[in-house]
């Protein structure tokens, strides 16, 4: 469903020159996180929420060519919580063909309403990957300890930042063959480790959260250099957690 806005109105959310407007910032980061390998093959995004509004990139689109016209609009305020299948509320729908509403969107809104979160991101990282198929079938989590890189990562994704003494720990679910599949298995799993600031997806990726959009980019790249230093050290058969 679309509120009834007019053309001018709907163009007033995505276009300015503000470099930090939601809808240029989206765009950026999605062509930053392409040279990182993050967002490869038109998968992965991010999502911002600025008050009331919600900003997504669209599925289905070569990431590191988006534009802030090819931004999807929504209300935090839905008619009904965004879950596979429902129907959402769009104050925006991009007028480009071939553009669709990223299947990320109720797992973001996880983030959203359940961590109270300002801005998710959703990553291929091959880090992440190997790291989930490096972990036995049945592991429900990852942990790691006495690591520098654990000091940017902060308790929930939005609280205080870890020390380096702390043990991180996140989440593993199995994944799905469609995305928005995954919303319920997510909330589980952030339900169980209220502290954990990124879920991980076996054979998939992570979603990464935080309270604004540079807490999340730095989340997501203090995870991403655990996640391959982890690998490296499983490969070497150290220890991932150490004894205070």
């Amino acid at each position: 469903m679309s509120n009834k806005l007019t053309h001018e109105e709907q163009e007033a959310l995505v276009i300015s020159d503000d470099p930090e407007h939601p809808a240029n910032l989206i765009s950026e980061l999605c062509r930053e996180f392409y040279k990182l390998g993050w967002v490869t093959g038109t998968g992965g995004g991010i999502s911002i929420r600025q008050g009331e509004h919600v900003y997504l990139a669209p599925s289905g689109v070569q990431k590191e060519r988006i534009k802030p016209e090819h931004i999807f609009v929504l209300p935090f305020a839905q008619s009904s919580v965004p879950k596979p299948g429902s129907k959402r509320d769009f104050l925006r729908i991009p007028s480009k063909k071939g553009l669709s509403e990223s299947q990320c969107t109720p797992l973001f809104w996880n983030a959203f309403s359940m961590r109270g979160a300002g801005a998710c991101i959703h990553t291929h990282s091959q880090h992440a990957v190997m790291l989930t198929l490096l972990h036995p079938r049945d592991a429900q989590s990852f942990k790691i300890s006495h690591q520098e890189m654990i000091k940017g990562v902060r308790i929930g994704g939005v609280g205080k930042t870890l020390s380096f003494f702390n043990t991180l720990e996140i989440p593993i679910i199995d994944n799905t063959a469609v995305e928005e599949d995954l919303t319920e298995s997510m909330a589980a799993a952030m339900d169980k480790y209220p502290d954990a600031p990124a879920i991980l997806v076996r054979r998939h990726g992570v979603y990464v959260w935080g309270n604004t959009w540079e807490q999340a980019k730095t989340q997501g790249e203090c995870l991403d250099y655990l996640f391959e230093i982890a690998v490296k050290m499983l490969l070497a058969k150290l220890p991932l957690v150490e004894d205070n």
